[in-house]
C-alpha cells in the first residue's frame, strides 16, 4: 500500500513540475542533439517545447490515475 502511494505522489508530482522537467530535459537533449549532429550523425530533431511539456504531464496524469484506480480497486 506504501508503494502505490508514493506512485501516486510520484505521478502528481511529475503532472505538478512537468514544465521544469521537461525544460531540463530538452536542455541536455539539444546539447546531445548538438554534439551528434557535429560529428556527422543525423537524428531527428528533439521535440518542440509545447510537446515536451504535453508529453510529461500525460506521463505523470497516467501514472497518477494507474495509482489511483489500483488503491481504489484493492482497498
Amino acid at each position: 500500500m506504501l508503494v502505490e502511494l508514493f506512485r501516486l505522489l510520484l505521478g502528481v508530482a511529475i503532472a505538478i513540475f512537468h514544465r521544469p522537467l521537461a525544460a531540463a530535459i530538452l536542455q541536455q537533449e539539444h546539447a546531445l542533439y548538438v554534439l551528434l549532429r557535429s560529428r556527422g550523425l543525423h537524428v531527428p530533431a528533439p521535440l518542440s517545447d509545447s510537446a515536451a511539456y504535453n508529453l510529461f504531464f500525460g506521463i505523470g496524469i497516467v501514472i497518477a490515475a494507474v495509482q489511483a484506480a489500483r488503491i481504489w480497486l484493492f482497498l
